[in-house]
């Protein structure tokens, strides 16, 4: 085996460790017959209701687990319905903000929402990058592959 498919492998291993135990952590918590209810009502319908910040958590993959472990959360800043799909800026809240996994914490939860096949694109508010410190507003704004209104 060379060096690259050493990596990979090893790579392949980690992310399936890292997605299990988030899979754990979040069945600990989480409602399974409320987050069933939330993934198969459509985003759209629930635009006007206290159950969309939910209803987006419910939809959220291994990211969700550090979300809710940290003690972070989920603001909605606007959202619309285009004929492309829903319009989404979001901010974080709580121990998300200025926490030096947020910008994976960020990538995470646009590639879940994107996945989901209802919402056509997803931003983040710009007063995130004011949470940051230097090096992460930088870091973030190079290689964090997310875009800030």
């Amino acid at each position: 085996m060379d060096e690259d498919d050493l990596a990979d492998l090893y790579r392949a291993e980690a992310a399936k460790s890292l997605d299990e135990e988030a899979q754990r952590r979040i069945a600990e918590s989480a409602d399974p017959i409320l987050d069933e209810r939330l993934r198969n009502t459509p985003l759209k319908d629930l635009i006007d209701s206290e159950e969309l910040v939910p209803a987006i958590i419910a939809r959220l993959g291994a990211v969700r687990a550090a979300l809710e472990g940290h003690g972070g959360a989920i603001k909605v800043e606007h959202i619309s319905e285009e004929e492309t799909g829903l319009d989404l800026t979001l901010n974080l809240d709580g121990a998300c903000i200025a926490c030096g996994a947020a910008p994976g914490t960020l990538q995470g939860i646009q590639a879940d929402m994107l996945a989901t096949g209802e919402v056509w694109r997803i931003r983040f508010s710009k007063s995130l990058l004011d949470t940051f410190d230097e090096l992460g507003r930088e870091f973030v704004l190079k290689f964090g592959n997310v875009t800030f209104v």
